[in-house]
């Protein structure tokens, strides 16, 4: 661990009164909602770095694996981990395996999709989390780096969603998984990727997953809804991020109201496998996920939804600074773990 991550960690140790002493002397409140104070902490020293909109993408991603490795907890000794890659059309695509020690037959294997706005992000970026869900579910996770913008813009990424999610049904039972069924999972554009491939197992009449997890899930890129500039400028997940991403990631000429772009722009939500739907209160995307939960709700998909208020996006990955991110990353498992054994599998 560098010299700064120990400082930092060390600093975010100290009590909450302390830490908002730090970072601006009193509780950050937007639209009726407190901040938890190690975002607080962590989004104050975060403005005296220069936006990811200044950086170039390999810069970006370098800076973001970096940052992301300081607040990173230790993962989870009782999963075991493989490293290996899948085929996905005319190339192959890395994926990495966790499986928790005592393995339930029962329980279905989840492919994983990480955040990073289809620009930035790898295997690492959600590894902690990744391994919590397997040790909490006792079902191997699938964990997939799907490849990335600009270099390979929309639908790029989302194929290698698809298509990894299509391998799991095949492959699952070779790991000790039910054959033939899988669940999908993700935050923010890995949400975005789950939930157009539970649509697009509907519309191509295939295998529904058993669960869709969406996590602070984007589901319209051309979203305009209140919380886009109530917390337009909240860290690590800004509204200007957010159009530096679109930027990189979809192409020329896309039409933007497209399904497989926008989930939410889909008119039939009706048949779709149940859904836990996953939202942070300090996070542009934040309304973004309460419509899609009521527009699943409202076409009969069952749905468990929960909203962390004091928050921020991408807290999955905080884990290892934030308490209150590790108390609800566990509480997001226990969902995942009670809808496995509510599911006819």
């Amino acid at each position: 661990m560098s010299l700064q991550a120990t400082i930092a960690k060390l600093l975010l140790k100290l009590p909450k009164s302390m830490l908002v002493s730090m970072s601006g002397g009193r509780p950050v409140e937007i639209g009726g909602r407190t901040l938890d104070p190690h975002f607080q902490f962590l989004s104050h020293g975060a403005r005296k770095q220069p936006p990811m909109s200044s950086l170039d993408p390999a810069t970006a991603r370098a800076a973001s694996a970096q940052g992301l490795a300081m607040f990173a907890p230790p993962r989870d000794a009782s999963v075991s981990v493989k490293d290996f890659t899948i085929p996905s059309d005319d190339h192959t695509l890395p994926v990495r395996l966790y499986q928790p020690e005592r393995q339930d037959g029962n329980i279905p294997m989840m492919v994983y999709f990480h955040f990073g706005g289809g620009v930035i992000g790898d295997l690492d970026t959600s590894d902690a989390f990744c391994a919590l869900i397997a040790s909490m579910t006792r079902g191997p996770v699938l964990s997939v780096d799907y490849r990335l913008a600009p270099e390979h813009k929309w639908p790029a990424g989302l194929n290698d969603a698809t298509n990894a999610y299509l391998w799991a049904l095949r492959n699952a039972e070779s790991y000790g998984a039910p054959p033939g069924v899988a669940a999908v999972g993700g935050d923010s554009m890995g949400g975005n990727f789950a939930a157009i491939v539970a649509q697009e197992m509907k519309r191509e009449d295939k295998p529904q997953p058993a669960l869709q997890l969406l996590i602070y899930p984007a589901v319209d890129v051309q979203s305009d809804t209140p919380s886009m500039r109530v917390y337009g400028d909240t860290y690590p997940l800004s509204t200007d991020t957010m159009n530096w991403f679109m930027e990189q990631y979809i192409p020329e000429g896309a039409d933007l109201s497209d399904p497989r772009l926008s989930p939410l722009q889909e008119t039939d939500l009706s048949g779709l496998c149940p859904a836990i739907v996953i939202t942070a209160g300090f996070d542009p995307l934040v309304d973004q996920g309460k419509v899609y939960r009521d527009r699943l709700a409202d076409a009969g998909v069952d749905v468990d939804f929960r909203c962390f208020d004091s928050l921020a996006h991408g807290f999955t990955a905080f884990m290892g600074v934030s308490p209150a991110a590790r108390i609800a990353c566990e509480d997001i498992a226990m969902r995942v773990a009670e809808a496995y054994r509510d599911a006819d599998i």
